[in-house]
C-alpha cells in the first residue's frame, strides 16, 4: 500500500484514544454542570423554605416557633450523629 492509503492499527488506536478523551472531557463538563444545577436547586429550596418560615411565623407565631424548634433539634441530631464526630477528648464516636 502507499503511504497515503495506509491506515495502521496504531493510528486507529490513537483515534480511539482521542475519542475516549473527548468523551471523558464531556463527562467532566457534564459533572460540573450537574453540580451547579444541584447547588442552585438547593439554594432555591433553602430560600423557599426560609420565606415560607417567615410567612408562617408572621401569620401563626406558635406554628413558626414549633417548626423552628423541630429544625433546630434535627440540626443538632445531625451534627452529633454524623460519621467521624470528634469528642473533645479526641475519641471518635
Amino acid at each position: 500500500m502507499t503511504a497515503c492509503g495506509d491506515i495502521s492499527l496504531e493510528r486507529i488506536l490513537q483515534w480511539l484514544d482521542d475519542l475516549d478523551d473527548l468523551f471523558g472531557a464531556a463527562g467532566l463538563l457534564a459533572e460540573r454542570m450537574r453540580g451547579l444545577v444541584v447547588t442552585l436547586a438547593g439554594l432555591f429550596a433553602l430560600f423557599f423554605v426560609a420565606s415560607c418560615g417567615v410567612v408562617a411565623a408572621i401569620t401563626e407565631p406558635p406554628l413558626g416557633l414549633a417548626v423552628a424548634m423541630l429544625l433546630f433539634v434535627s440540626l443538632l441530631y445531625r451534627s452529633v450523629t454524623r460519621p467521624g464526630f470528634i469528642v473533645r477528648g479526641g475519641a471518635t464516636a
